[in-house]
């Protein structure tokens, strides 16, 4: 399997599209070049080639006429193009790789979305020119394009091989990176797809007011938010601290904005401070912010709950 992409300077959209088939066919060669020749024989050709046609795995952008974007707009370089074809495969082999699961492919291609919302079109949009929708001087972009030789680098090997193979190494560095970052992406999603199941089977406590989960790790707000909106506290347990976390529920993924706060009076209080206002002994902290409160014991993590509830009826 021979994947081509152009040679000079690399972009973070054909090093994220070309890492995405070295998951797909892992020991691929890797080829950068312009040479006509080359890029006909290839198996894949990437941002270079000039041609559309993932049937014959050529996924190049630049070619006049090309118009191809998403439903919202955003348009396409090699990175959306390559995860269009191959995203939902590509998340299906990590998922299976790094968490053991094996996606339905409706499950697949959900988080494949999400990971394009996320992440994908604003390789994109940096490629081609619309940056200023894009994250800004430190996105994924910029950083990418810092593994690119600088002039003193060019300057040190001068041109030909060994600079081709220098750029090429610089290359896979950044491949390697922007793996990791889909990795972990995917990993991400497939335990919040997981984890709505022990969302749900919480246990409700103070008539449905406050929920109880086992595990602080679960990824829960998107679940209470959307399907318990009676829930104004959430009770935690953080196995790797050994203690219980009283969260507040915020009302959207972009604030820290709550349906309820947790009391003023506790407002970045620790240890013998918030347990002389709360009369809960063994109170850790409360943040300053007040959207989240710990305790030891979840004796102590009830009674402080309690206790928010009780000061809302009285407000």
């Amino acid at each position: 399997m021979v994947i081509v992409t152009h040679s000079g300077k690399f972009h973070a959209d054909d090093a994220w599209a070309v890492a995405v088939l070295n998951v797909l066919f892992p020991g691929c060669e890797i080829v950068r070049t312009r040479d006509a020749a080359t890029i006909e024989a290839a198996d894949f050709a990437i941002d270079v080639g000039g041609i559309w046609d993932p049937a014959a795995g050529r996924f190049d952008h630049h070619q006049k006429g090309f118009s191809g974007a998403r439903a919202s707009g955003v348009p396409y370089a090699s990175a959306g193009l390559v995860w269009r074809e191959y995203g939902a495969r590509c998340v299906s082999a990590l998922a299976a790789a790094h968490t053991g699961q094996q996606l339905a492919d409706s499950e697949a291609r959900e988080i494949a979305y999400g990971i394009d919302a996320d992440i994908v079109q604003y390789l994109d949009l940096s490629d081609v020119g619309a940056a200023k929708s894009a994250p800004g001087g430190y996105g994924l972009s910029a950083v990418v394009s810092g593994f690119n030789p600088n002039w003193l680098d060019e300057q040190r090997l001068g041109y030909g091989a060994a600079a081709d193979a220098y750029r090429l190494e610089q290359f896979r560095r950044a491949m390697e990176l922007l793996t990791d970052i889909l990795v972990n992406s995917v990993k991400y999603r497939v335990a919040a797809m997981l984890a709505v199941a022990q969302v749900r089977q919480g246990e409700v406590l103070e008539d449905g007011k406050v929920l109880f989960l086992k595990n602080s790790a679960l990824p829960w707000t998107q679940v209470v938010r959307k399907e318990m909106p009676k829930v104004l506290f959430v009770i935690s347990h953080s196995v790797a601290e050994q203690r219980y976390v009283l969260h507040t529920v915020p009302v959207s993924p972009e604030s820290f904005k709550a349906r309820a706060d947790l009391p003023a009076s506790w407002a970045g209080l620790r240890d013998a401070e918030l347990a002389a206002v709360t009369g809960v002994p063994d109170a850790g902290f409360c943040h300053n912010g007040r959207f989240i409160a710990a305790v030891k014991s979840y004796e102590g993590a009830r009674t402080m709950a309690r206790l928010a509830l009780q000061e809302l009826e009285l407000a």
